[in-house]
């Protein structure tokens, strides 16, 4: 499958194997590996080498396909991925005919350079392998090719002058409030007192203004 319409210096189309995460995971972790991932392909890698743009502080982007045996949220293992390779990495997972692509923020390990810490995980949600929403622009440098993407998977694509900063403050705000808004619905759902109810739905009501306002901005 060719999510992103990329040149062909890029293809690099090697499978990885499982096993080659070993010494990242505990027994728990290997299996899991086992029972939900169906095959790891490193598919293309972006560099100066390879399409000729500056590094824009990025050594290399690299992208790996995902593809699974069960439609299973796998940030858990992505973590383990990321963390062994310091360089950015775009995910393309796929489940039949459906894909969710990802890119984490990360920077180096202060004393294994070998390893990566993740900072923020963008991730859009699954849709259709044919609704190629989402794009590699390859203008500028490295940099600005990463930046750009994670402004696309969070959906301020229209903010292009923001730092990842912002972004993985306004997706921390984003997230915090939509989980209270699932949280509030629940006890909703549960309470039997009229005067709860009352008071739980003036919460809501409450948190859902706040996240229309920080979607708005």
């Amino acid at each position: 499958m060719e999510y992103f319409n990329l040149p062909e210096t890029t293809r690099v189309n090697r499978v990885v194997p499982k096993n080659a995460f070993d010494k990242y995971t505990n027994s728990k972790q290997k299996k899991r590996f086992t029972d939900v991932v169906q095959r790891i392909s490193w598919t293309n890698k972006l560099s100066k080498d390879t399409i000729n743009l500056r590094k824009g502080g990025v050594e290399e982007i690299q992208l790996f396909q995902i593809e699974l045996k069960v439609k299973d949220d796998i940030r858990d293992l992505q973590e383990i991925i990321d963390k062994s390779i310091p360089y950015p990495l775009v995910f393309i997972l796929q489940f039949q005919k459906e894909v969710l692509v990802s890119c984490a923020k990360k920077h180096a390990h202060p004393i294994n350079e070998d390893h990566a810490v993740v900072d923020w995980v963008f991730r859009s949600g699954w849709h259709p392998v044919t609704d190629k929403r989402y794009v590699l622009n390859l203008k500028k440098d490295l940099g600005f090719v990463i930046h750009d993407l994670c402004l696309q998977l969070s959906g301020r694509k229209g903010a292009s002058n923001v730092s990842f900063e912002y972004l993985i403050e306004f997706q921390q705000k984003k997230h915090s409030l939509e989980n209270e808004i699932t949280r509030l619905e629940n006890a909703m759902a549960k309470a039997k007192q009229f005067n709860k109810k009352v008071d739980l739905n003036t919460q809501l009501i409450v948190t859902k203004k706040e996240l229309e306002k920080l979607l708005a901005i």
